[in-house]
Parts: C-alpha cells; structure tokens; sequence
C-alpha cells in the first residue's frame, strides 16, 4: 500500500466544556479524493484548523509524508503542501483577481523598489482561469465578481500553490451545475497528477461523484467509512445523522388557495425587456428554478422593494401595491431569507435575540425605549420552536453553525404575520439534517396559508420540495412545471431556454 500523504492518529481536540474532537484517525494517499461528510457541528471545520495549523490538537499526532508532528503552525501546514479552498470566501474586493490570487506572493521587478510585476503576475494566473474555465480575466476587480466566480477564484489561489494536498470546503455550494462539474473534472485531473483532495460537502451526489473513499464525522466522533462500492445516497446520510430520511416532498395539507401576490408584467433593470407574470399562490411551495444569472434573485429584490421594478407591478386583491422599499414590503407581510444571510440577513456580532427582533423592534418598545425583556421572551419563544442549537438568546450569531443561522433568519420573519416569504438558496452550505428541518418549517409555513417562493440552484432541493416549479432564463420564465411534470430533464430544458413540451 502506498505510503499516506497525511495521517491523523488519535486526534482529540477539546476547549471549555466541549470535546470537539474525539480519538479521530484517518489517512488519505497522494491521488486518492477522501469525502469527509457530517452534519454542522460534527467536528469538520475544527479537523480543518489542526490541519491548517489555525488550533493546536489537544492530544494525537499528525503525520505528513511520514514525518510526525504533535500539531502544525499555519507556515507549517504551508511548507507541507496543504492548501484550502474555503466555503468562506477570502478575498480582497479592493483588488483584481491576479492580485488575489498570488497576494503575498507577488513576481516582483528587480530594482531598490521591488515593484510587483504585472506583466508576470497576470502571465502566471492566466493559465489557471482559462483550466477552470473561468469567465473573467486576471484584470477583473474581485467587486465585480458574483459569488460564484469568487468561489471559482479560491479554487484558483489553491491550484496557484502547487499543493500536494487540497481540502476543499464546500467548493461548489455557489456554483452553477456547468460550474460543478467543471470543477469535479478539475479534482479528477488532480487526482491523476497524484494531488490529495479532501473533499467536504453537503451535496452528497458530488461526493458519489467524486469519492474514493467516505469518512463520517457525527459529534466529534468518526462513525464510519465507505469504500468505493459502498458510497450512496442513503449509506452516507444513515452514518450522517444516525437514522434515515424521509423523502423530501411532503404534501401540503389542502390544495392552495387565491394568490397571496400577483406579479404582472413585472421586470427587473438586469432584464427590462422580460415581464414576468405569475401569482404566488397561499399554501403552495413554489420553487423558481434556473441557472445563475437567469435574473431569479433579481426579481426577488424587486418583491421585496429593494430594487425599483423597471416595468409591471405587484397586485393584490385586484388592488396595485407599491413597495418603495424593504420596510413597504415588510409591512404588507411580504419577506425574504437572502442568499448570503451573513452579509444580507445577519448582523453576525450580535446575539440571537437582536437579530430576531430586528424587523419589528417598535413591537418590544415601552415609551419608545426597547423593553430587553420582551426581545429575549421574543426571541427564546422563536429558539425553542425552530430548535436553535445554542445555550441561550444571548449566544453571538456568528458563532452558531449555517443552519442555525438560517433558523434565525426565519425566526426573526415568523414572530411577524407572513403573507409571502421568499427563500433565496435557503440551504446553501447547510447539512442534511438541517436542510429536512428547514424543509418541514418551509411546508408549515404554507400550511398556514403562506406563499413561499424558493429560489435554488440544487437541483434535488427544486424536485424534492416544490409543489410547482417555474423556470427562468435570461429575465423572463420559460415555463411552469406542475408536480407531476418535475424532472431534471424537464428544469434543465427550460433553464437553458428551451421551450416547454
């Protein structure tokens, strides 16, 4: 057998009150892709900073190419060949992607000053866009970049490292299905040239895809691992989670009801030449489907009066309504969960109970004064229904774990009266566990008579949650696929622009 690139023996890693870590080993040879998959919270970001050399173990041993380390410095980690590809982005939006790409690292002219060489700098980057097939030059200002292409622009800065091994943490969770597999082709190249991947996601098709092996981490603990012939779907979410799923759709209770809003002739200023008209219907789960840039997120921006409509409006009852901006929208119990919650739904340092109450602080004032009493009986009603995992309302947002941020994103809608509640990517980077959790929250919503709109990218989250799905292209919908009609065959067609049969 092939000597492992990396060994972790017996890796234990605890802070105050907490065993993160518990007896961990496993190994991973050059070329060989490991999956390491586990819920939010199963010890996967702390096996990450050990090996990045961000914490130290509190007891094993980490073996590099044979040679034994009680725990790595981050220079350490570096010189071994470790690099990271991080489901948080890590980019400097004041600089182009060049810069980004080799920041600290820079070609430099000779001369006292030792100015950086342009030139050299976009000659050395230029081949590792044009691999992923990036579209977007070494000029291109990371502001100008959209979230997947940043993503495409972290997998770059690792390729730019020559690393022996690479972890990659959640690589593809904003990255189209073309984007997806280019990067999937791209770890197989990889693997051939004798480079290690750990390759940690929630979307357990790509791990299919992509795995020689499959490691488990369930509450600090490795449960379990699978062989080539043993990685599916259900071995790998049973080990996960330690039961089975049940199957994503559910039902809703009754058939839905009159629409809660209607869109007519409504276009956004990306697509001012595409009216969209559609109703979103009370009680009804409906997934707006397509590729990124189709224009979905833009006209969720415009519902919810961030953005101006370029043509059409809303209309209720019969009745026009105008919403200026967020707070018009929020009052006609229209909301949305944003895509990036931490920048866009978030405030991450503060604690639960703020975030919660955030969009209806005039409801826990007394004489115009916030009563903290009312917030935190607020807020700990809402942690208790939606099972936040945190010990209190006081805990700091960003410590908690996506999907529990996500939950606290809902909680602070669901102590309001919701009529539509948009959902952009409503489980991006969450784990399984979760993501059902979310699911059956989604459905109890529209049990109540709520019209839910969700946007996503993942494919079986569209199939397996929607009771209707519209699909755009390009700013305008290309058709409605009713549930006995869903397939991805059938989504796929109409994102690209084909015509509904």
């Amino acid at each position: 057998m092939t000597q492992p690139l990396l060994e972790l023996r017996n890796i234990d890693k605890t802070y105050p009150g907490v065993r993160a870590l518990k007896d961990v080993s496993l190994a991973v040879a050059p070329g060989e892709v490991l999956g390491l998959i586990g819920e939010n919270g199963a010890g996967k970001s702390t096996l990450m900073k050990i090996l990045g050399g961000v914490v130290a173990p509190s007891a094993g041993r980490i073996a590099i190419g044979g040679v034994d380390h009680p725990s790595l410095t981050v220079t350490q980690s570096l010189g071994a060949g470790i690099a990271f590809v991080h489901q948080e982005l890590n980019l400097f939006d004041n600089l182009d992607a060049a810069a980004n790409v080799f920041i600290g690292r820079e070609p430099t002219r000779g001369g006292p000053l030792r100015l950086i060489d342009r030139p050299a700098l976009r000659a050395r980057v230029t081949p590792l866009l044009e691999r992923l097939g990036c579209d977007f030059t070494a000029d291109t200002p990371v502001s100008a970049l959209s979230i997947a292409q940043c993503q495409m622009l972290e997998i770059v800065k690792a390729l730019s490292l020559d690393a022996r091994l690479i972890i990659m943490d959640e690589p593809t969770s904003s990255l189209t299905l073309t984007e997806t597999n280019r990067l999937l082709a791209v770890v197989a190249d990889l693997r051939r040239a004798g480079v290690a991947i750990v390759f940690i996601s929630h979307r357990l098709s790509e791990i299919e895809a992509c795995a020689d092996r499959v490691v488990v981490l369930r509450d600090g603990a490795m449960v379990g691992t699978l062989n080539a012939g043993e990685i599916r779907h259900d071995a790998m979410i049973r080990l996960m989670i330690g039961r089975d799923l049940k199957s994503l759709y559910t039902p809703p209770a009754r058939p839905p009801g009159e629409a809660a809003l209607d869109l007519v002739g409504l276009a956004t200023t990306a697509y001012p030449d595409r009216p969209v008209t559609m109703p979103l219907r009370a009680g009804e789960i409906l997934g707006l489907g397509g590729l990124i840039g189709a224009g979905r997120t833009e006209l969720a921006r415009v519902i919810f009066g961030i953005d101006p409509p370029a043509a059409g409006t809303l209309r209720r009852g019969g009745q026009d309504i105008r919403l200026a901006s967020p707070r018009d929208a929020i009052h006609a119990g229209i909301y949305l969960a944003p895509e990036d919650r931490k920048a866009s739904g978030l405030i991450l340092d503060d604690p639960i109970a703020a975030n919660i109450s955030l969009a209806s602080l005039p409801r826990f004032a007394r004489a115009g004064l916030l009563s903290a009493a009312a917030e935190r009986s607020n807020a700990e009603a809402q942690r208790k229904s939606l099972r936040i995992k945190a010990p209190d309302v006081a805990t700091r947002t960003g410590t908690l774990s996506g999907g529990n941020q996500q939950k606290v994103v809902l909680g602070k809608w669901l102590c309001m009266d919701p009529k539509v509640m948009i959902f952009d990517e409503p489980t991006r980077g969450i784990d399984v566990g979760s993501k059902s959790e979310i699911y059956a929250l989604m459905r109890a919503l529209a049990d109540r008579g709520v019209a839910i709109l969700m946007i996503s990218s993942d494919m079986e989250e569209v199939i397996g949650v929607s009771d209707r799905v519209a699909v755009m292209h390009e700013g305008a919908i290309t058709g409605v696929l009713e549930r006995n009609q869903l397939s991805e065959a059938a989504v796929m067609r109409l994102a690209v622009g084909s015509a509904s049969h």
